[in-house]
């Protein structure tokens, strides 16, 4: 039978119910470290953040659903000599960063801290500071195919109005990565692992799917597309030259 995904399929997680020192969650974070390496996220998100952070002039970054903060650091660990100056705020509604981590970004030369909050408080609180063509960095790992409809286009929305550039890595909702997910028994993913990665493939995204979601507005230059192996990446960055005609 052929597998038919034409549509994306939102449904609950089970790792985003299970409190976080449940041995199934603890075992299910160490997969998904597992998985970014096989999946190169890394290394796709410092290839897409480079040509952002070209000068050593500071920079702030803000990574959305940051969990455990690892894949982070493995970016700093690959780029902090070329980008000494990033403070970083690593946000999550249930984080689970560790002292052991916080100190090797700091041993790295990055600013960094931990906001627990809810992405939509913490858009409408930044909101009253924002400065947008100074803003921060956004970055995304596995974080929006979790939103559906409105709220998906809300979260964008916010995010444009607030950051001077997005980077987010997703699942790509194809035949190929929904093969793949349903062998991840194979490495040893926990059952949580093996329920969610499917469930995250339904709900990834192809196309220009979330380009047809981001504001329409001509100061945006935005790349989306196929990325490494089974993922998908939405690149927006807000142009610093306005001309006079396109400020007319």
């Amino acid at each position: 039978m052929a597998i038919v995904i034409s549509q994306r399929k939102v449904v609950p997680e089970l790792l985003d119910s299970l409190p976080v020192d449940d041995p199934r969650a603890i075992g299910s974070r160490a997969d998904l470290r597992r998985i970014n390496r096989i999946m190169g996220a890394a290394s796709l998100l410092a290839r897409a953040l480079d040509p952002l952070l070209r000068d050593t002039a500071p920079v702030e970054l803000v990574e959305l659903g940051a969990g455990d903060g690892n894949l982070l650091l493995r970016v700093a660990e690959q780029r902090a000599k070329q980008w000494p100056q990033v403070g970083l705020r690593l946000l999550d509604l249930q984080p689970v960063v560790s002292d052991i981590t916080l100190q090797r970004y700091r041993s790295l030369g990055w600013r960094c801290e931990v906001v627990r909050a809810d992405v939509f408080d913490w858009l409408a609180q930044d909101a009253v500071r924002c400065d947008a063509d100074n803003g921060p960095i956004v970055i995304a790992n596995l974080f929006l195919h979790h939103f559906n409809g409105e709220r998906l286009t809300d979260l964008l929305h916010g995010i444009a109005a607030r950051a001077r550039a997005v980077v987010c890595i997703e699942p790509r909702r194809s035949r190929g990565a929904l093969l793949g997910s349903h062998l991840l028994g194979v490495i040893g993913c926990n059952q949580v692992t093996r329920h969610d990665a499917v469930v995250s493939v339904r709900a990834g995204f192809r196309g220009r799917e979330l380009t047809a979601r981001w504001p329409r507005d001509e100061r945006w230059r935005i790349d989306e597309g196929d990325a490494g192996i089974f993922s998908h990446r939405f690149v927006a960055v807000r142009d610093e030259v306005r001309t006079p005609a396109a400020s007319a």
